[in-house]
């Protein structure tokens, strides 16, 4: 007689789970009862479709799997979308070819100069500000929702230790504000929200890891076990753990 099967223990099961699931896209519904995280008051979907409604031409950068500009309900005759990521290109390409969008595997600028009235984009890694202002047109703007500094560093710091100042204020929108008047774009508009998130189960913070790479560059399951384990006990202990996400909008004017 076989012996029976051992039981995975909640720990293992949690992290099994979260660690077999795709990270494809940028789709985080995953999540939903396991994580919250509060949203910016304005509102990017909506202020974004309200100005593609205007565009004659327009570009999203980082587009991911497609999601939040597919979300817009109407685009502009001409509209093109970038994505590095082959999983997401794919994504990307299947969900937004079918509404006209040119979908480009890139994560540079492989258009001419001045074609665009509206470049977008949704939480970019980096922001290429001398290339934004090259293909936009006289006039024409950027408008993008990004990482503010300091995002989720509760979370980040429990892996990795504490961050130095030059970490902590790498995403400030002030930067942003000098970056883009260098490469000859006038910022007509800053908003900037630090809002709660939380995680409910080990998980959550598994999947997000695996997800947004950039938070503990090199995470993997095995490298981590050991705080993994840490903060697993720590939430069964003590309920959800919170940390701050931080978010800016920001809209500039070509010259």
């Amino acid at each position: 007689m076989p012996p029976p099967p051992v039981r995975k223990s909640k720990f293992d099961a949690l992290v099994a789970e979260a660690e077999a699931v795709s990270v494809d896209g940028w789709d985080f519904s995953w999540l939903d009862g396991r994580a919250t995280e509060a949203r910016p008051s304005w509102g990017y979907q909506r202020l974004l479709g309200e100005r593609l409604e205007n565009a004659k031409a327009a570009l999203d950068l980082e587009t991911g799997g497609g999601e939040v500009l597919d979300g817009c309900p109407s685009l502009p005759p001409l509209m093109a979308a970038t994505e590095s990521w082959p999983p997401n290109v794919a994504k990307a390409a299947a969900r937004l070819r079918p509404r006209g969008v040119v979908v480009v595997a890139t994560a540079g600028f492989p258009f001419g100069d001045a074609v665009f009235d509206l470049v977008s984009s949704r939480h970019p890694v980096t922001t290429d500000w001398a290339e934004i202002a090259r293909v936009l047109r006289p006039g024409g703007t950027y408008f993008s929702q990004q990482v503010g500094p300091a995002s989720v560093f509760e979370l980040v710091e429990f892996f990795l230790g504490a961050q130095p100042d030059e970490a902590r204020n790498s995403r400030h929108p002030d930067h942003a504000v000098e970056a883009a008047a260098k490469a000859g774009l006038e910022v007509v508009d800053l908003r900037s929200e630090s809002l709660r998130t939380e995680f409910s189960d080990i998980g959550a913070v598994v999947y997000f890891l695996r997800k947004v790479i950039w938070m503990v560059p090199g995470f993997t399951v095995g490298r981590y076990r050991g705080k993994l384990r840490e903060l697993h006990e720590k939430i069964e202990r003590d309920g959800p753990f919170a940390a701050h996400t931080t978010r800016f909008l920001i809209e500039a004017r070509k010259l």
